[in-house]
């Protein structure tokens, strides 16, 4: 088709869509943006013109634990950490936990620490990414500023040239740390059955030292750049707090054995919404405590605890729904292991009225110390006097049979299951990620900011962007990764078939072979 024609016909297309969504009341964000995977947002508004329903959609399918099967154990650090080019580490770890577990191996203490290092260095280099090119823009460009601004280049117009030379100078330090052990940095080759694939020369400790020194110095700054950006800005705090941002749910995250945070290894802790612990288990433990729903309208599953059973999409002191990642990871966690960013925890809660905190929002704070709590305990393993033995892995012996493995990711927690047969090749995989974690509570904060944003909507053609953007902030609170969310195929996703006539106006829309409207087919969410 003639290129002039076919942007004719686009045009008429959209101005068809345009008048064929106003008739029915909707409003659709598509693409959603700044977030890992693809994603749409379908707001349906009452004859008052509020907002009566409102979805996250995630439509794409990814299908990793099917095509696992038949697979050697072994390849599963590889194979899973392409599930996502942002957070492959995440995918990479919880997947050599696994095969400990599988293979029954424990790593020696260089190869567990090595593992740790490279792991919290990792936490630090992507929380970096969401808060100065993610979620950051919403606030350091302000939600109401032109789309073209709200991204990273709009963040150093505002910061200036030097802190952008900062920002980008460090995480492409921390970045090289991983590739120093893991080979690359997008989809690393370091963690085996029982330890890690390459020791820390003693001739570059040095260097690393000063990386972890600097990385602090980094962490704090950027506390820093929050403080002065957004908690003195009076309009950001009313918004973090406000009702529309808010759900009082359950929350979960990994704790030591004095219940504060941990990345890499512990106990996933459970407290209710009002910070009672109600649940603390291994890995291996996980299928007794979380459990997986599915709805018709989204790849995505939806995870709650399963000692309360699925009781839908509610808040309150009964629900079954549990929160992952930053936020729920200070709420879960009785302190933080390092001095300051325990120091930045007490401050959290103590401004935010006590624990647990429910604002969403207030994600973007949390991340930002667990940014000083991740530096600190670099530093801490960079100096620990066995991080330079060679003795970095233990070879297994015993026969595979079942393992679990489990991290927190950057987004939440990330559990990893396979079973084998006594060769080793995967018969079963299962991967419970953060965002399906989150899952439940991003389609009910959708909802709520959407219901509390727009009001008495006479055109919704005429929504501000601005507006719009700000509903999308409370599923980009939480950081989603829709490609790791989507990899397995739990029901029906819409098949929609559009007819236009030669004025190309839109005749009829079909879903799932019935003429009923969209609205028919997608179940209330709140």
């Amino acid at each position: 088709m003639d290129p002039a024609v076919q942007q004719t016909f686009n045009e008429g297309n959209l101005r068809a869509n345009a008048a064929y969504r106003a008739a029915r009341r909707q409003v659709t964000i598509d693409p959603i943006t700044r977030l890992e995977g693809h994603g749409k947002i379908d707001i349906y508004l009452d004859e008052k013109g509020d907002v009566e329903r409102a979805y996250l959609q995630v439509p794409e399918l990814r299908g990793f634990e099917v095509f696992s099967l038949g697979r050697p154990a072994e390849d599963m650090p590889q194979i899973t950490s392409r599930i996502c080019g942002v957070c492959p580490t995440a995918h990479h770890m919880a997947s050599a936990k696994c095969l400990d577990d599988l293979y029954q191996v424990e790593p020696p203490p260089a190869g567990r620490k090595i593992r740790e290092l490279v792991y919290n260095t990792f936490v630090l280099e992507d929380h970096a990414l969401h808060f100065y090119v993610l979620g950051g823009p919403d606030f350091i460009v302000g939600p109401d500023a032109p789309p073209a601004e709200r991204n990273i280049l709009g963040v150093i117009a505002k910061v200036g040239l030097d802190a952008g030379r900062r920002v980008i100078t460090t995480r492409k330090r921390l970045r090289e740390l991983i590739a120093y052990f893991g080979g690359k940095v997008v989809h690393p080759v370091l963690g085996l059955p029982g330890g890690v694939s390459k020791g820390l020369d003693p001739a570059d400790l040095p260097r690393f030292k000063e990386l972890a020194r600097d990385a602090v110095a980094f962490a704090e700054w950027t506390l820093t750049v929050f403080k002065q950006v957004v908690l003195a800005n009076p309009d950001y705090v009313e918004m973090i707090t406000a009702d529309t941002f808010t759900h009082k749910t359950c929350y979960l995250g990994m704790v030591d054995a004095q219940n504060r945070l941990n990345f890499y290894d512990g106990r996933l802790r459970v407290v209710d919404c009002d910070g009672r612990e109600v649940g603390k288990f291994t890995a291996r433990q996980y299928r007794d405590f979380v459990a997986e729903h599915v709805e018709p309208w989204s790849y995505m599953k939806f995870t709650f605890l399963k000692p309360r059973g699925w009781r839908g999409f509610v808040e309150g002191p009964d629900t079954s729904i549990y929160a992952v990642g930053p936020l729920a990871r200070l709420n879960a966690a009785d302190g933080l292991a390092t001095p300051r960013a325990q120091a930045a925890w007490e401050e959290f809660h103590r401004t935010l009225g006590g624990r647990p905190v429910h604002h969403t929002l207030a994600n973007h704070w949390a991340r930002v110390i667990e940014m000083v709590y991740a530096a600190e305990r670099m530093e801490e393993l960079i100096n620990d006097p066995e991080i330079t033995s060679p003795d970095v892995r233990r070879v297994p012996t015993a026969v595979p049979r079942e393992g679990m493995g489990v991290v927190e990711a950057p987004r939440g927690t990330l559990f990893h299951h396979y079973q084998t047969d006594e060769r080793g090749v995967i018969t079963m995989a299962n991967m419970i990620v953060a965002t399906g974690n989150n899952a439940a509570r991003i389609a009910m904060s959708v909802e709520r900011a959407a219901q509390g944003l727009i009001k008495g909507v006479k055109d919704p053609a005429q929504i501000p962007e601005g507006l719009l953007n700000r509903v999308e902030m409370a599923f980009r609170a939480y950081d989603p990764c829709l490609g790791c969310a989507t990899h397995t195929l739990p029901g029906r996703t819409p098949l929609r078939v559009r007819l236009y006539g030669p004025d190309r106006r839109l005749l009829a829309e079909q879903i799932q072979g019935s003429t009923a409207g969209e609205s028919d087919f997608l179940p209330r969410v709140g």
